[in-house]
């Protein structure tokens, strides 16, 4: 985030809380998780959300496709 109070910041943070929160966290029982089991789970959730996920705005590939065929990685 830039600084105290800009808003695009807070809308961008707000809308990636509030997948992981839909699309991860609810509708699952997470009483009987330990809390490593859980970092496991979201970082799983993360890594696939962040290098996997096809998206439509990035031509249908995934932001890792996305970027390599741009040259931005190997």
């Amino acid at each position: 985030m830039s600084k105290k109070g800009c808003s695009p910041d807070n809308s961008a943070c707000e809308g990636v809380f509030g997948r992981i929160k839909t699309e991860m966290f609810y509708g699952v029982d997470w009483r009987n998780v330990t809390i490593d089991e859980f970092i496991s789970v979201l970082n799983k959730y993360l890594n696939w959300y962040n290098e996997k996920r096809i998206k439509s705005t990035l031509n249908y590939m995934s932001p890792s496709e996305y970027r390599k065929s741009l040259g931005l990685i190997a």
